[in-house]
């Protein structure tokens, strides 16, 4: 059976499918926010089949396929590769309603032209022709990046990460920008002092220095921060459950530090306070380069033990949190603000009961210095869907300025997931396009077009500095 998506899928309209076709379309993709491995983007890997490139670390897949009743054998297992895609074909049918049915058949039409509807009983010819085209140079990493499009993106990296690979990107001479990310979360993570201890052991060996106290501490971090300038770096990224913004004072957090680095357990109220100074600290830091800071804020992690002990982290036990976060937040961006060291800021919320929380919290700390410079950022996660795009779009609408909104990203680990930007400006166009249609927005197709780029690329240039 042939797939449904048509020239106009979500386009429900002439003037919808105009601002798509004649203006979102053909803009290049930034991707602010991914977990691509810079590795395989600097070898230009070649993928051996379609398991390999869309299966292997995608736990949105494997959540569906283990809700399906599938084994983990096929999911994170030893099964061959041919039999978990065949596995994943036979779950996709019960996935209607789902993002990964839109996305499936949107990434196996873009990529490979396949429009026949994944399934059971399409499985195999599918599995065989597109493992054949991944086999070729046109699909290595870098070709399946350059048929979307992609112009620039940011990994996520650990502060103690080489960057050797977008070292060698950036030699190799290829147009595509793959810039590095800083997201020191495990310098903040004081809960295991023996897990913490072992980081900082690691900090020093590529900072090349000793660290004993909290001064030193912060000179490898410095020093690791001002490396990931050296090598382009314009972004900072912190995923938290919420922002930590306790009261302290400097002789209590060399105090804290000295305590853990002694291997001792701190109380609660340590470690809010430890990592409340951490992120002034980073602030700080990100304010002075220049850099754009990024909260990804509201993820309830690792909720099953088991699942966690024998798969490890990011491997699909995760679920929305329920963290309060407006004080919290206010009070550290005011802080920030306050003492002139407030950069630009995205905040992502994983909770849909805060949209209009954050959709409202970026109003209180734009200063007319810079168009957007406090940005709520896209829907994430567990939102980035039909329903939550578009609610995200509509409380930004309607509390904010849409027009100033940096975009679309894809969070993804996978080289097939960047369709989702595609899938992102059809339901922008839409809206757009029946607001016109109604008469609640002016038929001022190059107006309303050109702010549909600058939500596409252009303001993510711009707010980039790309």
């Amino acid at each position: 059976m042939k797939t449904f998506i048509t020239d106009n899928f979500l386009l429900y309209g002439d003037t919808a499918a105009q601002l798509y076709h004649d203006f979102a379309k053909q803009m290049p993709i930034i991707d602010y926010h991914n977990h691509l491995p810079p590795a395989q983007i600097a070898a230009n890997h070649q993928f051996e089949n379609i398991t390999q490139a869309w299966l292997y670390g995608d736990h949105y897949k494997w959540r569906a396929m283990r809700t399906n009743g599938v084994h983990e054998s096929y999911c994170t297992g030893a099964q061959s590769d041919e039999a978990k895609f065949q596995a994943w074909a036979e779950t996709v049918p019960y996935t209607l309603r789902n993002p990964l049915y839109h996305w499936t058949h949107l990434e196996l039409l873009r990529y490979f032209g396949v429009d026949d509807l994944l399934n059971g009983q399409s499985a195999k010819s599918i599995y065989e022709q597109t493992s054949a085209m991944l086999k070729t140079t046109a699909f290595t990493t870098q070709g399946l990046l350059s048929q979307m499009n992609v112009e620039t993106l940011c990994t996520t990296d650990d502060p103690i990460d080489s960057l050797e690979f977008h070292q060698q990107i950036a030699a190799s001479g290829i147009a595509l920008k793959v810039l590095p990310a800083f997201r020191p979360d495990k310098a903040m993570q004081v809960d295991d002092a023996a897990a913490f201890n072992a980081y900082v052991d690691k900090l020093e060996a590529a900072a090349g220095m000793s660290i004993v106290n909290y001064a030193q501490f912060l000179d490898a971090l410095k020093n690791r921060h001002d490396f990931f300038a050296a090598n382009g770096c314009k972004v900072s990224d912190h995923g938290l459950e919420q922002i930590y913004a306790e009261e302290y004072t400097a002789a209590e957090i060399i105090a804290i530090f000295s305590e853990i680095r002694a291997g001792k357990t701190l109380s609660k109220e340590q470690r809010l306070k430890f990592m409340s100074a951490m992120l002034v600290v980073f602030a700080q830091w990100d304010h002075e380069k220049g850099w754009i800071q990024q909260y990804h804020l509201g993820a309830l992690r690792n909720n099953n033990t088991r699942g966690l002990r024998l798969l490890g982290a990011d491997t699909g036990w995760d679920s929305i949190g329920d963290f309060p976060q407006a004080v919290a937040l206010a009070r550290f961006l005011n802080k920030l603000d306050n003492n002139d060291q407030l950069a630009k800021t995205i905040i992502y919320n994983l909770n849909p009961a805060d949209n209009e929380l954050m959709a409202t919290m970026i109003g209180n700390f734009n200063d007319g210095s810079v168009a957007g410079k406090i940005q709520w950022g896209s829907a994430w996660w567990f939102l980035d869907q039909k329903d939550g795009m578009t609610k995200q779009i509509n409380a930004l609408s309607n509390m904010g300025l849409l027009s100033r909104f940096v975009g679309m990203l894809t969070d993804s680990r996978s080289f097939l997931s960047f369709p989702r930007h595609e899938y992102f400006r059809r339901l922008l166009c839409n809206i757009m396009g029946e607001e016109i249609d109604k008469g609640e927005l002016p038929n001022d197709i190059q107006w309303v077009g050109k702010i549909v780029q600058d939500i596409c690329y252009s303001n993510a240039k711009n707010y980039f500095n790309l």
